[in-house]
């Protein structure tokens, strides 16, 4: 049961030409090239599946600033601004509301924790409350339990993974910009060193400019390049049920997060619950994340082949006028960890009683792809015009907007929405010890 994605028609042939060519129709793609036909570029967004097949159809869907890490927190506060004008410029709900994030908790120095970060916050700007046992216990009927403490984040909210990333594609497409499924990217043309065109499996567009935003595939396709990207992905199992349920629109506590969906059921996930399956980009850039595996070694636990055999990160070199991995493997579709599968349903049942009698509607799992320290890489790579967006780590879908602005801005010159210094993928070369992002 893979998880549910709105289907929509687009373009079938290449242009021969274009300003600048986006490769990846996640959530990050899409705004990239949104944000760029908008400003009137003649924009091509490439996706060898379908828009938004892969991660970006299956997160929780939260678009937060809480407990975002502080290079973060600026883009993810820009990104809840975009996400409030999508609808309106594209004509199409795309799923987002601000009902406000709900966490509870039992454990005093989770609480303690959130209360440093709701400091630190003030400082920035954002608003979050901090919660007595009372107000958790009242905020939190939903589950009938008696809660120490928490925090509720009024400004936040959710969008819709089934239909965000597709809906913005559509909006791409209101803007003059070109969208094309199932057409893989196989690789680059260089002039001189520079971008000269984008080499799929239907042809050369040319273009100074393009834009990598595939996900977990992104460090495979610049290793053609003899490019260096360390990146590594983890499985992370979650599911849905039918709708029926009374139940608050997204609460996380220890055992079990819920998300309200579009079509009324709910997302059950449990947070740092992943696994980590062996593959030869893992095992070739083991040290770079060894900082990170240890910060969070309590919620990774080791996988299977899964990621080997699906060849998303693979080290392999291929030919530019052969069938390449990515058309092999048009959709990154890893089978959910059913014993996860059946802990999370459990624990949701738990915490939510008003789940007991509802229906499990679908299971699936999706690759995270992340970075050693848990940050976005964004930023212009050592070839000219080749301009690098992944390594989102869990937090692509919330801050997709910002991130695609600001990749906009990049490639136009603007001013940048944000500073863009703290994602420069330059970072990347030396340690990331005492670096790695706390969530």
């Amino acid at each position: 049961m893979p998880a549910p994605l709105m289907p929509i028609e687009t373009a079938a042939e290449l242009p021969k030409q274009a300003d600048v060519v986006v490769i990846g129709g996640g959530i990050v793609g899409t705004c990239a090239a949104y944000y760029l036909a908008q400003r009137g570029l003649s924009v091509v967004l490439l996706e060898k599946g379908r828009i938004g097949a892969e991660q970006s159809s299956r997160n929780w869907g939260w678009c937060r600033q809480q407990n975002r890490d502080a290079r973060e927190l600026p883009i993810s506060t820009k990104s809840l601004t975009l996400w409030d004008r999508l609808a309106a410029e594209i004509g199409q709900d795309v799923g987002f509301r601000r009902c406000g994030l709900l966490y509870l908790s039992n454990n005093e120095a989770e609480i303690a924790g959130w209360a440093r970060w709701r400091d630190f916050a003030r400082g920035e700007g954002v608003t979050t409350h901090m919660l007595s046992a009372t107000e958790a216990g009242e905020r939190g009927a939903a589950t009938g339990k008696n809660w120490k403490g928490g925090v509720f984040s009024p400004s936040d909210g959710i969008a819709d993974p089934q239909r965000a990333a597709p809906t913005i594609a559509l909006g791409i497409e209101r803007f003059g910009g070109r969208v094309v499924q199932n057409c893989a990217a196989r690789g680059l043309e260089l002039l001189g060193g520079a971008v000269a065109g984008v080499v799929t499996e239907k042809g050369v567009i040319r273009t100074r400019t393009v834009v990598m935003a595939g996900g977990a595939w992104a460090s495979s396709f610049l290793h053609q390049l003899g490019l260096s990207f360390p990146q590594a992905s983890v499985r992370s199992s979650i599911l849905s049920v039918a709708p029926g349920a009374d139940l608050p629109d997204a609460v996380h506590t220890s055992h079990v997060s819920i998300t309200r969906r579009g079509d009324g059921g709910h997302t059950l996930a449990v947070s740092g619950a992943a696994r980590v399956d062996v593959t030869p980009q893992q095992m070739r850039y083991w040290s770079k994340f060894l900082p990170m595996f240890f910060k969070r070694r309590k919620s990774l636990a080791p996988g299977g082949l899964q990621g080997w055999q699906s060849g998303h990160e693979s080290l392999c070199r291929w030919k530019l006028d052969r069938q390449t991995p990515m058309e092999r493997v048009r959709i990154l579709d890893p089978r959910p960890d059913m014993g996860q599968i059946r802990l999370t349903l459990a624990r949701a049942r738990e915490v939510f009683p008003g789940l007991e009698k509802v229906p499990m509607a679908a299971s699936w799992a999706g690759y995270i792809d992340s970075t050693p320290d848990g940050v976005p890489a964004i930023g212009e790579t050592r070839i000219p015009g080749l301009i690098l967006a992944a390594g989102f780590s869990g937090h692509g879908f919330g801050i997709g907007p910002g991130a695609g602005h600001l990749i906009a801005d990049i490639v136009t010159g603007s001013v940048p929405i944000v500073d863009a210094a703290p994602y420069h993928p330059s970072r990347l070369d030396g340690s990331v010890w005492g670096k790695v992002a706390d969530f």
